[in-house]
């Protein structure tokens, strides 16, 4: 079969099905780690193949000489797909950045101008009890309620600001906004919305793993269950997070399970080098 239809059908399976696939694996959870890296190479995969599939066709019809005009022809409509294809994932990033990039400045403003800082943690006078962080460049906040300092432990509340700030040092916001641009770059058709909500669920197991590396586990589950229906602005990361009763299962969990952790790794690694090998050796096979 030629590379251009392998390459094609590669990225419809990596930019829809798989995701879809995985996405009910959730015992992917318990090695959360592994799991964003094997996500993050299904997506990385899913561009290399798409892209990688107008570059080949364009090579297999202007190299094998001689190049006919219809070879042209062909030549030149899979260069201009796979222009539009990067144009949509530079589009798509552009508007998806400035975007979320705009409203986390003025969330950050009206912070600054109505909350009192204590401790370096900005905080709100409201009766509901709420947590999360708001990233940003020239810097980032932690946002708290009057509720949550009152109705949360101490040992709870250290626990919650631990899990906003491992969001904020691993840049979990980058992570989550690579996969909406992803997910609106590609036809509704092909594109698969269980990638960006899975990724948002394993951001928030991430932080949580964080948070019981320096404090009790204990009552991290306890202050996520008070914190349970909180809501966080638009762009921000918050503690109730998505899929809080899937991070409780997780939580509850304290096996290791490096097992699991190597094969997705493994997974991961194979998952991205078959785009790639396909694109790169017919490249090498016509410069040798």
């Amino acid at each position: 079969m030629p590379t251009p239809v392998v390459l094609g059908a590669l990225a419809v399976l990596l930019a829809g099905p798989l995701p879809w696939a995985l996405s009910r694996w959730t015992g992917l959870r318990r090695t959360p780690a592994a799991a964003m890296v094997l996500w993050q190479s299904t997506a990385l995969a899913a561009v290399l193949a798409a892209l990688g599939a107008g570059l080949s066709l364009v090579t297999e019809r202007l190299w094998e000489a001689p190049a006919g005009p219809g070879d042209v022809v062909v030549a030149a409509l899979a260069g201009g797909v796979t222009v539009v294809v990067l144009a949509r994932l530079l589009l798509s990033g552009h508007r998806t950045g400035t975007s979320l990039r705009r409203a986390r400045r003025v969330h950050r403003e009206r912070v600054d101008l109505v909350a009192r800082v204590d401790g370096g943690v900005s905080v709100l006078e409201h009766d509901v009890p709420v947590a999360y962080c708001v990233p940003g460049m020239s810097g980032s906040r932690i946002v708290v309620s009057r509720s949550t300092l009152t109705r949360l432990a101490p040992a709870e509340l250290d626990a919650v600001l631990e899990h906003e700030r491992s969001h904020l040092r691993a840049r979990h916001d980058l992570v989550l906004e690579a996969f909406t641009v992803l997910h609106l770059a590609f036809p509704r058709w092909v594109a698969s919305a269980a990638a960006r909500r899975e990724v948002e669920v394993l951001v928030e197991v991430l932080a949580d793993r964080a948070a019981c590396r320096t404090g009790d586990r204990r009552a991290l589950v306890s202050a996520l269950v008070t914190l349970a229906g909180s809501t966080a602005p638009a762009g921000s990361l918050g503690s109730a997070g998505s899929s809080l009763a899937a991070r409780v299962e997780v939580l509850r969990d304290r096996r290791a399970h490096p097992w699991q952790a190597g094969s997705v790794s493994v997974l991961a690694a194979a998952i991205l080098a078959l785009p790639t090998l396909l694109v790169v050796l017919p490249w090498l096979g016509g410069l040798a």
